[in-house]
């Protein structure tokens, strides 16, 4: 069964940090570019950035330098850590193989 599970969301002070996770099954992460989204309230959902099969990353420009996604190929998943959090980070975070498989989202929320 092909399934992408998102994991490490949860509270967080402004400033702080979370690793999120994204674990596949049923297929293998290398051979697709990972993308990381999230949704806030009220918006729209938006591209956080993506891994490419070959391992290149690309960010969205508002977070390049306290995002950064990496990949664990030996345990089939893909990371997006997150530094430096605010209150505008707060958003169900999802992940994303190739253009088909999408997780089931995972909570981040930035307050004090």
């Amino acid at each position: 069964q092909v399934q992408l599970v998102e994991s490490g969301g949860g509270l967080v002070q402004p400033g702080g940090s979370l690793r999120l996770s994204c674990a596949a099954s049923g297929f293998t992460l290398d051979d697709y570019a990972i993308g990381w989204f999230r949704q806030g309230p009220g918006k729209e959902r938006e591209l956080v950035g993506f891994i490419t099969s070959g391992g290149s990353t690309i960010y969205a420009n508002s977070l390049k330098g306290r995002f950064t996604i990496s990949r664990d190929s030996a345990k089939n998943t893909v990371y997006l850590q997150m530094n430096s959090l605010k209150p505008e980070d707060t958003a169900v975070y999802y992940c994303r193989a190739g253009s088909q498989y999408w997780g089931q989202g995972t909570q981040v929320t930035v307050s004090s």
